[in-house]
């Protein structure tokens, strides 16, 4: 897991406490007839709307059929609850919380603080996800702060695609692809299935657990940032391990690694209430 404190003083010495955010820009083509169309103009990707944790990143996030008046909610790992990494096999689900949480503005600035009324569900099997509801909705922030939840994506990523990870906790940006996608991805206890790995370019470090990671064309989260191997070794803490279907393992120093969003969507039902009996609902219960 991406720790979070893990040289937190040194890399805040080199790096600062606010990089600019990225963004993407617009192009266009000329048909062959000579009429010039314009593309899919990607979204520009910035901090609104993440979360700064005390020791991790997190975003307030809603799926498509959220209401305004629906309790917000907030996405991290589950290895970044306060209570602690739960076990294998383990889930915690409707449990209360007051955990608080940093708002971010676009620019990166906290506009205000956030808090828990319970955590919904969290987990380290299968993948590595946190989510919080709060005590306000999603209009009482938007009122308070200009801020709209980012969309939690309901497909599958893709290959290839342009995705920028966003880090509330350093108030920094990586921007990379996704490389590919891992049939497991064990490390000490846990092993997760399915997940994003990015492109060399994203060296996320310590503290960046729970970034929301972004399609940088549709400006919706499709995977939360939560690993990477840091030395080399093979499936122990800090050093994950990929696992194909016929076993073989492959190790790769200084890639970083997401779990994988879409699924959340299914568990979701009204009132932004989980229901792990949901159609579609492939969460690991309780």
């Amino acid at each position: 897991m991406k720790k979070p404190l893990v040289g937190a003083l040194f890399t805040v010495l080199l790096l600062g406490a606010g990089i600019a955010p990225a963004t993407a820009a617009a192009g266009h083509d000329a048909a062959a007839t000579g009429t010039v169309q314009t593309e899919l103009r990607p979204k520009a990707v910035n901090f609104a709307g993440t979360v700064a944790l005390s020791n991790c990143s997190g975003s307030v996030v809603r799926t498509p059929d959220s209401q305004p008046s629906d309790p917000a909610l907030v996405l991290s790992n589950g290895h970044c609850m306060e209570s602690g990494f739960p076990g294998p096999g383990e889930v915690v689900f409707d449990q209360p919380s007051t955990r608080s949480f940093t708002l971010l503005n676009a620019s990166g600035s906290g506009v205000g603080t956030l808090r828990a009324s319970k955590i919904a569900y969290g987990t380290m099997t299968d993948t590595d996800i946190s989510v919080y509801q709060l005590t306000r909705t999603y209009a009482q922030i938007e009122s308070s702060y200009g801020i709209k939840a980012l969309e939690l994506n309901t497909a599958h990523p893709v290959q290839g695609t342009a995705i920028t990870v966003v880090s509330g906790y350093w108030k920094r940006t990586y921007a990379c692809n996704v490389d590919g996608f891992v049939y497991r991805l064990k490390e000490g206890a846990w092993t997760w299935k399915d997940s994003v790995r990015y492109t060399s370019a994203c060296q996320t470090i310590g503290g960046t657990s729970g970034s929301p990671v972004i399609d940088n064309a549709t400006g919706k989260v499709v995977a939360v940032n939560n690993t990477g191997n840091e030395d080399g070794q093979q499936c122990t803490d800090n050093n994950p391990c990929e696992v194909d279907e016929s076993g073989n393992v492959t190790v790769r120093q200084g890639i970083n690694y997401a779990q994988e969003t879409y699924g959340i969507v299914p568990c979701i039902g009204a009132g932004n209430k989980f229901d792990l009996s949901r159609p579609g609902c492939a969460l690991p219960k309780p």
